[in-house]
Formats: C-alpha cells, structure tokens, sequence
C-alpha cells in the first residue's frame, strides 16, 4: 500500500534576463525563485490498483514520482511505502519497485540488451533460476526474442521501450511507476505495451502508477484517476464517475435526403440553443450531412432521432460522446490549470 500525507517539495530556480552581461553578472550574484513543486500532498494507492496520474506539464506530477521511488527527499510530510519510507530505506525499497522514465534509459547505449539485463540481475541479486524463469516470461509477453541480443543504441523507439519496461520489470516489483512510458510510439506498440501492462497487473497484482499525457493510455488502463495541478490534488476517484461529469451532451451525425432539416422551427427540441446546437450542414452529390450536439440531461437521444426523423428520410446515422481528451480540457478549464 502507498500512502503520501501533507507531502511538500521546493526548488529554487535560477533566473536571469538575456544577453551576454546579465550572464557575467549571474556569476556574481544569482537570482533564484522558489517554485512549490509539491503542496500538501495527499492520497493513498491499495495493493494491486492501477491509477492514471495525470496533470499539465509542471504540475508535479515527475517529482511525485521521484518521491514515491526515493530519488527526491520532500521537504515535510510522509510517505510510507510497504511499510517503508522510501528516501530512507532506498536500498530496501528498491527492490520492491519499478520505475520506467519514457525519456531517460537504464539499458547501457553500446552493448545488446541482453548484456544490460545481466547487469541489472547482478544489481538486484536475482537467483539465477527465477531470473530465467522471468526473463523467458518477458520476452515472450513483449516479443524481444529478435532484437535482444541488438545493441540498444541500434533499437528504435518502440522496441528501446518494450525493453525499458522489461528492464524495470526483471526483479518481480511489487510496484510499477511509468512515467510517460508509451511517449513517441507508433500505434502498434502503443496497444503491445498497454496489453501487456494490463497483463502483468491480472497475472501478479502489480500496483501501476501511470503518468501520461495520451489520454487513451489512462482510459485502456486505469480505472481512477487522480488530477493534480500546481502541486495540488485536484481530483481523486474514478474514470467513470469523472465521464458522467463531464459528458453530458452526445453527438449526432446524420446522412439524409429530402429537404434541409430546421432546426428551430416550432420544434420542442429545439427553441432554445443549450438543448440543441447547429454546429454542421454540408449538401453532398446525393444526400446531406449535418451534426447536431444533444443535451442529455434535457432530452433523450432516442426522442431527438425521433423528432429529426419526421423531417427527413434519414439514411444513416451514428451516435459519439465527448473523447477522454475533451473531458480532460475541460477539467483543466473548471481547474484553471
């Protein structure tokens, strides 16, 4: 179990105005900023809960994550990690945890990745038998049998990165934390890593600590989220819970033939601009198109279908909601971060 209670992180920046003399005169005396990095952070993660942690850039989540691993020492406040304090106990508590930084490697540049996880076993004292046995797991799961034996200066991004979360996985953690660990992939790698994310968590109950900005990687993996910006806990709880929030209009695409549909013409659903909005009309070579946001709340989808039906001959229609990413702006947007 993670709990973090009231922690607090400063930095002092240094800051200085342009141009060669301002350079000279920073030598002498330098001008620094403090920056609340963290502030009166608090939550608690259960064994075995996959969690999207997610924020603007700055927000704090990187050095929350450096805290949870015992990289950085906060400045107050607790933090009890499998009844550890990881900045204390760092050489016990490193054991029980993986840590993946999707621009920062641990595989060594010039030698195959083979040779770099022999390293890593060493460092961790892994018994030889339970190293093959997970090693041999992890090359089948992430498809490494072709490139592992390649330097890792000679991988691409896609295949550097299924190795990094090999890596960070060969010692068996009890926790994982992946920072931005699907940056720059293409689409195939982007689904190869998340299954097996999701697979390690249903095989051995790995906590997953998720920090990302591709909104898809937080819906395909997390159930709850937990917004911080400014160094603040914003938001803590589900996915879920946090879409009916946010999503309360869906949106309507309709291929039609006959005559222009009036919106706001004597129509019920459509006197006033909250419960329906015009946002598209287009004429093709045969039928029309339009798209038409409903509001939940006011009227339901199927009535709307029903109304717009006696207007047109609908050809063809399909029915979306808000995306993971719109919702986010918009929590961004209430937050003011």
């Amino acid at each position: 179990m993670i709990q973090v209670e009231h922690i607090n992180k400063t930095f002092q920046v240094a800051r200085r105005n342009a141009g060669f003399l301002e350079a000279f005169k920073s030598l002498f005396n330098k001008q620094y900023e403090c920056v609340k990095a963290l502030n009166d952070l608090s939550f608690t993660i259960n064994d075995g809960e996959m969690v999207g942690y997610i924020g603007p850039n700055g927000a704090g989540k990187s050095s929350t994550i450096k805290i949870l691993s015992g990289i950085l020492t906060p400045d107050s406040g607790t933090c009890m990690i499998n009844g550890r304090i990881p900045w204390k106990d760092r050489v016990a508590h490193v054991q029980d945890i993986g840590v993946v930084f999707g621009q920062r490697s641990q595989l060594w540049w010039d030698v195959p990745v083979i040779d770099s996880f022999e390293l890593l076993r060493d460092i961790y004292k892994i018994p030889i038998s339970k190293y093959k046995d997970k090693l041999e797991e992890l090359i089948t799961l992430l498809n490494l049998e072709k490139i592992i034996k390649t330097p890792t200066r000679q991988l691409s991004l896609g295949q550097r990165m299924r190795c990094e979360i090999a890596a960070s996985l060969l010692h068996n953690p009890k926790i994982l934390f992946l920072d931005e660990p699907t940056i720059g992939l293409d689409a195939v790698s982007k689904i190869a890593v998340r299954n097996f994310i999701l697979d390690m968590n249903n095989r051995h109950k790995t906590t997953v600590i998720l920090t990302t900005h591709d909104m898809q990687d937080i819906e395909a993996l997390t159930k709850r989220i937990i917004l911080i910006g400014k160094g603040k806990i914003l938001l803590d709880g589900s996915l879920q819970d946090m879409k009916k929030r946010f999503v309360g209009n869906k949106r309507l695409i309709l291929e039609y033939s006959g005559p222009d549909i009036q919106l706001c013409k004597g129509m019920s659903l459509f006197e006033a601009e909250t419960v329906c909005n015009y946002v598209k009309g287009t004429c093709g070579s045969l039928n029309k198109h339009i798209t038409i946001d409903i509001d939940t709340d006011k009227i339901q989808v199927s009535e709307a279908i029903g109304i717009l039906s006696t207007q047109a001959d609908i050809k063809d229609i399909s029915i979306s909601e808000a995306s993971i990413d719109e919702v986010v702006v918009k929590l961004y947007k209430e937050y003011e971060i």
